[in-house]
């Protein structure tokens, strides 16, 4: 899985098909490939998620494009925060190559650094952080049928890190009572408390559903490095009204930059 790093420092431009897109109501600019794997609201809500303050370390794990780092860092400049340092870290030379180009346009609340290299074995010096943020693969190998795209099979299924070593790579990234912020499916949800329970404090997750009257099909989790976490299951988030628009609370969060409220 790991990838020539010679390769990862391609130019973007030389890639067969990409699209320069939007998000947080045209904040932040991003380009990322046409097909396979496209950036969605999970990256912006996994964003908002994160407690961020002037002057802190933010690790992305599995950074794809730098979604996610692109959105916290137009989220904290709106929020008159600043000197905030990023670092994405993906495997895959492609999406290295497009999150370089990505992080180079202006960033006004501070800096984001992409790392080539393998979440099952992180590079030795990427040090401690504030929070940890992460949209891991959400399916495991055995109950996959992966996309025939290599980018997005990667990006969706688990290869060389199953949950659980994700997890444990997150925490052991983190500095000491520093935040870990997760988005995954919501039938997932007994699995990731089991594996934090006895090493995060503070688990508050936030259902994320369709509409009012859908079961939760994503959910977003945080919790605090520490041991014997107490559980806490947040209201719903509802995404879309009946029109199919969304929620006036979801465009709040996805439009205009507003924290996701983990209590």
């Amino acid at each position: 899985m790991n990838q020539d790093a010679t390769s990862a420092q391609a130019d973007p431009a030389s890639l067969p098909d990409f699209t320069d897109d939007t998000l947080l109501g045209g904040r932040v600019r991003l380009r990322q490939p046409r097909r396979g794997y496209r950036v969605a609201v999970d990256a912006v809500l996994l964003a908002a998620s994160v407690p961020v303050g002037t002057g802190q370390r933010v690790l992305d794990v599995g950074c794809g494009v730098g979604a996610a780092a692109l959105c916290l860092l137009a989220r904290a400049a709106v929020a008159g925060l600043g000197d905030i340092r990023v670092v994405g870290l993906e495997v895959q030379a492609p999406l290295v190559a497009l999150a370089r180009r990505n992080a180079r346009q202006p960033l006004p609340a501070g800096t984001f650094d992409v790392v080539a290299g393998d979440v099952a074995v992180p590079p030795d010096d990427l040090g401690r952080f504030d929070h940890v943020m992460s949209n891991p693969p959400y399916l495991p190998a055995a109950r996959a049928d992966p996309s025939p795209d290599v980018v997005k099979a990667l990006a969706t299924v688990e290869s060389t890190a199953d949950l659980a070593t994700w997890l444990d790579v997150c925490l052991r990234l983190l500095r000491p009572a520093g935040t870990l912020s997760l988005i995954h499916r919501a039938d997932r949800q007994d699995e990731l408390v089991s594996l934090l329970r006895h090493r995060a404090t503070d688990i508050a997750i936030l259902p994320l559903l369709p509409r009012a009257d859908a079961v939760p099909r994503r959910l977003v989790l945080r919790a605090r490095a520490g041991t014997r976490g107490v559980v806490r299951i947040l209201p719903g988030l509802v995404l879309h009204g009946t029109d199919g628009r969304y929620t006036a609370q979801a465009d709040a969060i996805l439009r205009d930059a507003v924290a996701l409220d983990m209590g």
